[in-house]
């Protein structure tokens, strides 16, 4: 019985994860029509962004906190502190933002999208909106897309600042790293790609946090109990495509040999 439900479940998931890419591209086809709802946007962006805000800084603060004191302890014991904080800078711009911040998204909203479009599923709101004319595609899915694409990238500029923050006051308070010597050292070692990079990487966790968080939703089965399910594997679904899709974008733009310590020293 076991075998028989975990072969059901991956089939259920596979056939979701195709719902998912279909969904991507009837999403397209509507936005090349010019087919968005303003104030669904608008909502939807203003949740998205001012809504996650506070606690993708949080995260971020402490991540570049606990990110020096790692790196500063031993760069300091082979004379490259002033070092440390041009690889907070790569690090975060690179990876730990766009990634971290996409994680709480994923977390906060992915989960939000599921469950809300979910339960209007089980509820039949979904064919009174095909009664009255409206496709959820317009009305529901492409605001959410739309807030998601834009706000990401804003909320990861974010992080990258206050994680920044708080790396710089970890490496002076703790380590007598000059304030002005641990930017100067980003400033060196970072380059305009760099912050493209971050942006282009959230730009797309974006879409795919909200294309899994909708779609789950859309094809939820079995009343409350389907909408907790859904929930939970949108949310776990968006992760994993997060850490993979993250794997080849960073294969992608950082191919070859860097040269960003180079210009540290």
């Amino acid at each position: 019985m076991s075998e028989s439900t975990s072969t059901s479940g991956i089939g259920l998931w596979l056939q979701r994860l195709l719902a998912a890419i279909l969904l991507s591209g009837q999403v397209t086809v509507h936005l090349l029509r010019g087919k968005i709802h303003g104030r669904n946007t608008s909502e939807q962006m203003a949740m998205v962004g001012p809504g996650s805000v506070g606690i993708a800084m949080l995260t971020a603060v402490t991540v570049g906190m606990v990110f020096t004191i790692q790196v500063a302890r031993e760069f300091i014991s082979f004379g490259l502190g002033k070092t440390v904080g041009g690889v907070l800078a790569l690090t975060l711009t690179r990876e730990l933002a766009p990634v971290l911040t996409a994680v709480i998204v994923a977390g906060r909203v992915g989960s939000a999208f599921a469950a809300e479009i979910g339960t209007m599923r089980v509820t039949e709101q979904i064919d009174a909106l095909y009664i009255l004319k409206t496709d959820p595609i317009d009305y529901l899915v492409i605001p959410r897309l739309i807030a998601c694409c834009l706000m990401l990238p804003l909320l990861t500029v974010f992080s990258i600042i206050t994680g920044m923050a708080g790396g710089t006051l970890v490496a002076q308070t703790l380590y007598g790293i000059p304030a002005t010597a641990f930017i100067d050292s980003a400033r060196n070692l970072l380059t305009v790609w760099d912050v493209i990079s971050a942006a282009i990487k959230a730009f797309c966790f974006g879409a795919l946090i909200a294309a899994i968080g909708c779609s789950w939703g859309l094809t939820t089965t079995g009343g409350a109990k389907g909408v907790g399910q859904s929930t939970t594997t949108a949310v776990v679904t968006a992760l994993l495509a997060i850490f993979i899709s993250n794997f080849f974008l960073s294969w992608v733009m950082f191919q070859g040999t860097g040269s960003a310590l180079s210009r540290g020293f």
